[in-house]
């Protein structure tokens, strides 16, 4: 194997590896959005769990993050809870950098 065949597989590995954990930690930060907007629509237990989990299936209905904000901006409505597109926007960069550093190990 040439040099540059070693170092295509590696950078092959290294991409597989990094497109694994951003699955991983946007299937973390799905869930702890969930919890989040769970709090302020008043569910505690296992329907704050049960409402999580809806959000993380939500981020399977399309590519993107569209389809989460949607899911969580339609229930927001739906109840009259007073949060921002952008408190939501917010919450979901937030919590990503929390579900990163939680699969890379520092927290």
């Amino acid at each position: 194997m040439s040099g540059f065949d070693k170092r295509r597989e590696g950078f092959e590995s290294k991409f597989a590896h990094d497109e694994e954990l951003r699955f991983r930690a946007t299937a973390r930060r799905d869930k702890l959005l969930g919890l989040w907007a769970a709090e302020r629509l008043g569910l505690s237990g296992s329907a704050a769990d049960d409402y999580a989990k809806e959000v993380v299936k939500a981020e399977f209905e399309e590519p993107g993050d569209h389809d989460i904000f949607r899911k969580i901006r339609r229930d927001f409505d739906a109840k009259s809870i007073a949060v921002s597109d952008h408190q939501i926007r917010r919450e979901m960069d937030d919590l990503m950098k929390v579900a990163m550093e939680q699969i890379a190990g520092k927290g």
